[in-house]
């Protein structure tokens, strides 16, 4: 009898036991019908097969991987436990990145050209001649690694044990300067912050405040969650966003239209982009500072999470006295009138 129990669960089984025992033609069925399966699976067998799948991920060949990956991320996103699943997975991120890396090496010395879309499938013969299988594999299974990586990534508690995040993005970045491709959900989700103090002035009343903000995927999530917290709050003045627009940027599902309330500006004057996250906010004193304009222009979006598996927030600590909000605005260059 090759296969045990039907199901998901029967599926996951099987597939430990020939992946342990190296049995590739019964590991290439049991891993069939994983994704035959899972879409029927029971909730039992979605918290117990996350954890099982990446206790053997490292096991699973080169190509396959990666499918197994998501499967575990998919299990994690349905309850299963992202902490114990997420140090499998985040290390087989880190090694395709690796071996992206070398095939934008080899893919440069092999003549260029414009680099193939990573289409998560198996590398064709091309590909292998010219950079090497594993290298090949880890190119055309990027995207799945970005998703199986973000569902980890959505757990706090996986980004405070996540100690190699900054690996992670160093690899991710040689990859976009070799190949310009860009993975944004993934880079966005190795930015995250979490606990992370935040000193904001608000320049048009000259006061500041210290903020605490986590799980923010991008500045425009972060722009929503402070008019909430200065202007909703009746700290400052200014366009606050209604109750709708701020539930979906903490954990509703769902977006809603809303408006600008201020320009974001590094203490040099910079703008500080919505397209980008809070982690592009400069750090002062070992605090990030923030300056608050007001809005140079009328700027619509539809507000919400960049991640919505994650939930995010800002929390005002408090306002800081005259003489803290002084030496802080010590550090900000002039207002300029500055667009874009």
């Amino acid at each position: 009898m090759i296969f045990g129990k039907a199901g998901f669960g029967g599926a996951v089984a099987d597939f430990e036991a020939a992946v342990s025992a190296q049995d590739a033609k019964r590991s290439g069925k049991a891993f069939v019908r994983l994704q035959e399966t899972f879409g029927q699976a029971k909730e039992s067998e979605l918290l117990a097969g996350g954890p099982r799948l990446a206790a053997v991920l490292e096991q699973v060949p080169p190509a396959p991987r990666a499918v197994v990956a998501v499967l575990v991320g998919a299990c994690v996103e349905r309850g299963a436990d992202a902490e114990r699943c997420a140090p499998a997975v985040l290390a087989g991120l880190r090694g395709a990145l690796e071996q992206a890396v070398a095939f934008a090496d080899a893919w440069a010395a092999t003549g260029g050209g414009a680099f193939p879309a990573p289409d998560g499938g198996e590398p064709g013969p091309e590909l292998v001649e010219r950079t090497g299988f594993e290298a090949a594999v880890g190119w055309v299974t990027l995207p799945q690694w970005e998703m199986a990586a973000v569902a980890m990534l959505n757990h706090p508690g996986v980004r405070r044990e996540a100690g190699s995040r900054g690996d992670a993005l160093r690899l991710l970045g040689a990859v976009e300067r070799a190949s310009g491709l860009e993975l944004k959900s993934l880079a966005h989700a190795l930015l995250v912050l979490d606990d992370e103090p935040l000193v904001a002035l608000h320049r048009a009343s000259g006061t500041g405040y210290l903020l605490r903000i986590s799980g923010i995927g991008d500045n425009f999530q972060l722009h929503t969650l402070l008019a909430d917290a200065l202007i909703g709050g009746g700290h400052v003045a200014g366009h606050a966003p209604s109750s709708q627009e701020v539930a979906v940027c903490r954990e509703t599902p769902g977006q809603v239209d809303t408006v600008g309330s201020f320009d974001l500006v590094a203490p040099d004057g910079e703008l500080i982009w919505n397209e980008g996250t809070p982690a592009d906010i400069p750090v002062v004193d070992g605090v990030r500072l923030l300056v608050l304009d007001e809005p140079s222009y009328r700027r619509t979006w539809p507000a919400g999470r960049f991640f919505p598996g994650m939930r995010g927030d800002v929390l005002l600590e408090r306002a800081l006295d005259p003489e803290e909000t002084e030496r802080w605005y010590a550090h900000v260059s002039p207002a300029e009138n500055a667009t874009g």
